[in-house]
């Protein structure tokens, strides 16, 4: 009897030890996520948004942080050119169309040799179920594409854990004011409502 009481002894000692390792690693900043919130039913959603990027005039939601480089300033790359974005994402392409949200963030000119952006924005929607809720994207953007495909990041509220991709399209550039209007389809996996 004596040496099944050890092993019962030590067995105990055991589990006593790897419990209070694994509280260590779990002390103060970092702990385990109950499973069952990530056993969601979830959804795949397809959303279309006409993406309005006005980059002059009183009404401009595309405003330049920082210009091309000077080598690049006449190319048709314009590497080195920031813009942060605060674009309506409309229902149809006219801009006096329905609003359904915002498209956020920044893009930025990435390449020397053609027009090829770096793209991360949230598109905060206004919409029904969708209010108050962000699908985050960020990407390559090579604009001389007929389609562009970008990655869905993640996102929040009812985009929590989010995943996907978007395509976009451009549906019309004008060459005097640089207004450009994109068709965004993004096809997002997400928690079921």
């Amino acid at each position: 009897m004596g040496s099944s009481q050890n092993i019962f002894f030590l067995l105990l000692i055991s589990c006593y030890v790897i419990t209070l390792v694994a509280a260590q690693d779990e002390s103060g900043f970092v702990g385990t996520i109950d499973p069952k919130l990530l056993k969601k039913k979830v959804t795949t959603s397809h959303f279309r948004f006409y993406w309005q990027d006005i980059v002059g005039g009183s009404n401009a939601t595309s405003i330049q942080i920082l210009p091309p480089l000077p080598k690049f300033n006449n190319s048709f790359s314009a590497f080195g050119l920031v813009r942060i974005i605060d674009n309506a994402l409309t229902l149809t392409p006219n801009v006096t169309s329905k609003l359904l949200g915002r498209a956020q963030g920044i893009y930025a000119s990435t390449s020397q040799t053609e027009l090829d952006l770096l793209m991360i924005q949230n598109f905060a929607l206004f919409e029904g179920k969708y209010n108050g809720s962000v699908i985050t994207i960020s990407g390559r953007n090579v604009a001389n594409n007929k389609v562009r495909e970008l990655p869905v990041i993640g996102g929040s509220g009812v985009f929590r854990y989010a995943k996907g991709y978007a395509e976009a399209s451009t549906i019309s550039f004008d060459p005097l004011t640089g207004d450009t209007v994109v068709e965004y389809n993004v096809y997002v996996t997400h928690q079921k409502l």
